[in-house]
């Protein structure tokens, strides 16, 4: 799945920052993408991209309108359709990253035939995907997994991503999620794809590449998440990963949304991790840690990141408070 960038991101009538999951995503990793963002009435929270009318995003020469909002079940509400259809009328694709698709709104897809523009749905991939056959591939792989749902793997995966490319390292971002596809362009929504054919998607993202190139792979759930470990799985045999990366939230005392279920150790999510891992890629390594330390104050994210590294004989670092230099140094 491929978008068209310039981008006019819509915010609807958010009133909390934690509701614009990919406006927020956009306007901080690909800010020179947008021509700003369009706020509903009652809107109060702001990315901050610059503020702007439908219309003067059209002249500023935005090509695609984004459903920048997310909210519980993902559903679209009839209240946007105005609005989604005044840019189809001036001309604008329509990005949506809720699992509702406007493609089976008919009002929707009529308009979106009159003015020749297309509605995006990138959490339904259109691509018909073969079963993974976990043939070896050129090239070097990087996949961030995690000790839990939500704990930094895309923004990891981003830093990591850049840094390889501040060095001069030949590097590309594979996208995973709706989040990352908007701000890569294209790339596949990984958790919507039918399980049987979820490795064999990671492998189609990821093909033959020059020896030196580096896939710097979005990691999707957690192999601890009961909800999400499906995908984790077919992900991680897909990549066939010459490397991982550990991600780890501090302050969790249990998995995301499932309070039976303790976080498992550090050690443990390397271990497990690895031993999937090296199903498909026999040499894989564990390059580093990325901790999410803002729960905490500076020195203590410093003192618990020295202690996981003492511990593992790693790198562990907050790509937030620190960067990820030493992990990229380590790999």
């Amino acid at each position: 799945m491929q978008l068209t960038p310039p981008y006019a991101v819509y915010l609807g009538n958010a009133t909390d920052i934690l509701g614009l999951k990919m406006a927020a995503s956009i306007a901080y990793w690909r800010p020179e993408l947008c021509v700003g963002e369009i706020k509903g009435p009652d809107c109060t929270v702001s990315t901050g991209l610059q503020s702007l009318s439908l219309e003067e995003a059209a002249k500023a020469g935005a090509k695609t309108f984004v459903l920048g909002f997310n909210n519980a079940g993902g559903h679209i509400d009839p209240e946007h359709f105005a609005i989604i259809q005044e840019a189809m009328a001036l001309g604008m694709n329509i990005v949506n990253g809720l699992h509702d698709k406007l493609s089976d709104q008919a009002e929707l897809s009529n308009a979106a035939a009159q003015y020749h523009v297309a509605l995006q749905d990138i959490r339904h991939p259109t691509t018909r995907y073969r079963t993974g056959n976990g043939a070896k591939r050129t090239g070097k792989r990087l996949l961030t997994v995690g000790t839990d749902c939500s704990v930094g793997k895309m923004y990891s995966t981003l830093a990591l991503h850049k840094e390889l490319e501040a060095r001069g390292k030949p590097a590309t971002f594979r996208a995973t999620g709706q989040c990352g596809i908007l701000i890569a362009g294209e790339g596949v929504a990984v958790d919507c794809v039918v399980a049987d054919f979820i490795s064999g998607a990671i492998e189609a993202l990821t093909p033959d590449n020059d020896p030196a190139h580096w896939d710097v792979i979005e990691g999707q759930g957690s192999l601890f998440q009961p909800a999400f470990a499906g995908v984790t799985i077919g992900l991680i045999h897909g990549a066939q990963p010459d490397a991982i990366v550990v991600c780890h939230a501090l302050g969790r005392t249990h998995v995301r949304g499932l309070s039976d279920y303790a976080l498992p150790s550090i050690t443990e999510t390397i271990d497990v991790n690895l031993l999937h891992a090296r199903r498909t890629n026999p040499n894989c390594r564990v390059a580093g840690i990325c901790l999410n330390t803002s729960a905490v104050d500076e020195q203590t994210a410093l003192e618990v990141c020295q202690a996981y590294s003492d511990e593992t004989g790693l790198p562990c670092v907050d790509p937030v408070r620190h960067g990820v230099g030493p992990i990229i140094d380590h790999l």
